[in-house]
């Protein structure tokens, strides 16, 4: 362990430090640190929606909820607006203040760079489907799944907003007795204008290749190589580097790789369920290596990134008081799989720290699931597990309540924590790196 520190210490450290100071990455981590209140928020509520309120959920199974409350799901309806308002509408926020960030960056309106970055990504965004007349926008990527084009237009725009800002020629001066907040607006209406401009062309481009706007091109891009893809270990080893390197580039990964996912994996998992209706046991199903059996299973406790143990191993190692402050608020909602408090909150996207371990974890616990299913020291998972169900049950409940598979649940759970463990502990020390570089107060005033 104490090499692993060492060596994580020599190469990721001075890594991290340098990106962590590279204006583009700050802008968007800081974006996404910005967004956590209203990401807490909307995942609290969604916590409640899934788990209480659902008559699938985990805790409205557990204490028969739907039996006191026959007219349970209804409730749902009260708070999903909430999460519609929050969560569901994470790359408004975002465009707008990773463009703002930059602008601040280089000391321009900061305000008018958010807003023109807003309708820029409404530009390029998918265009309205008409219907008997009236149109209609798809709010498909207004939430974690359209982050990525979120992420670009948002660093596009900033740049180009500051740069052109910057120059005299395109700027509109008004009289000294034209009141600020009208000559503010005038002064920035050129650099506005050839932004609006080059994203209109730029989706008209676009347009001719992917009629639906950018957010299909790259949805298109990622599916394309994935479609001949058999269920196996091998897939399903593919398809979880794939959706957690996504999700570490700002794109939502399972959604994204579910439309190529579940036409592979969900045939079998109905396949195994036939299976179990016959013959009352999990033993001998036909596809014991499926993406529920196995990703589910064991690899997503705490949600994409095995996070959970991300959770677990920053309580137990972490100085950091952001970073604990952050593992306090998301360990609710993470011990039924509602992992964006602590993607967006450290953030996850982007953190060049965190990228390997959210990677890797994943994998190995897939690997060590499938060793004990191929081993047949446990059962394979066949039953269908509510989504919030917490990570070790899931493994326990989908065997029929085997106690070997709680068992190599609770160890899936402990190496996750131990995969983590040297990588939070470098961010400690990248902490400390980043405050001994940053100018004391007497320093900065030039004392």
């Amino acid at each position: 362990m104490d090499k692993l520190e060492n060596g994580l210490n020599r190469v990721l450290v001075p890594l991290a430090t340098r990106l962590n100071s590279q204006r583009h990455i700050v802008a968007v981590r800081d974006a996404f640190i910005l967004a956590f209140p209203l990401t807490m928020a909307g995942s609290l509520i969604l916590l409640l929606n899934f788990t209480v309120l659902d008559p699938n959920g985990f805790v409205a199974q557990l204490l028969q909820l739907d039996h006191i409350f026959p007219n349970l799901a209804n409730a749902q309806q009260i708070f999903s607006p909430v999460v519609q308002g929050t969560t569901n509408i994470m790359s408004i926020f975002i465009v707008f203040m990773i463009a703002r960030n930059m602008a601040k960056h280089y000391k321009q309106d900061d305000l008018l760079a958010g807003m023109t970055s807003v309708g820029s990504f409404f530009i390029v965004y998918t265009p309205y489907l008409n219907v008997d007349g009236a149109n209609y926008l798809t709010t498909n990527y207004l939430g974690a799944q359209g982050l990525f084009v979120a992420m670009l237009v948002g660093l596009t725009v900033g740049e180009l907003f500051s740069r052109l800002a910057q120059s005299k020629r395109l700027k509109i001066r008004m009289p000294e007795q034209v009141p600020s907040n009208v000559a503010r607006s005038f002064s920035n209406l050129f650099p506005i204008i050839i932004i609006l401009i080059v994203f209109s062309i730029l989706n008209y481009v676009i347009s001719l290749i992917a009629p639906n706007g950018i957010n299909e091109l790259i949805f298109r891009l990622i599916q394309a190589p994935l479609t001949d893809v058999g269920g196996n270990i091998w897939s399903v080893l593919l398809f979880a580097f794939l959706s957690n390197l996504l999700w570490v580039l700002g794109i939502h990964g399972p959604n994204t790789l579910a439309a190529v996912r579940d036409p592979i994996f969900t045939p079998m998992g109905l396949a195994n369920l036939d299976y179990i209706a016959e013959h009352g046991t999990t033993w001998g199903v036909p596809y014991p290596y499926n993406w529920g059996a196995l990703n589910d299973g064991f690899a997503n406790y705490g949600g994409s990134g095995m996070t959970l143990g991300l959770l677990i191993a920053v309580i137990l190692f972490s100085k950091r008081a952001d970073y604990k402050n952050i593992a306090k608020l998301s360990i609710a909602p993470g011990i039924f799989n509602i992992n964006e408090p602590i993607v967006f909150g450290m953030p996850i996207v982007l953190n060049p720290i965190m990228i390997i371990p959210f990677i890797l974890a994943p994998m190995v616990n897939i690997l060590v699931g499938y060793f004990f299913i191929a081993t047949e020291i446990i059962p394979p998972i066949g039953y269908t597990v509510p989504w919030t169900t917490p990570g070790p049950l899931i493994p326990f409940l989908g065997t029929g309540g085997h106690w070997g598979a709680l068992l190599v649940g609770l160890l899936c759970t402990g190496i996750s924590v131990l995969i983590y463990a040297p990588f939070v502990i470098a961010a400690n020390r990248a902490a400390e790196v980043r405050t001994d570089m940053e100018p004391t107060e007497e320093a900065a005033s030039g004392k």
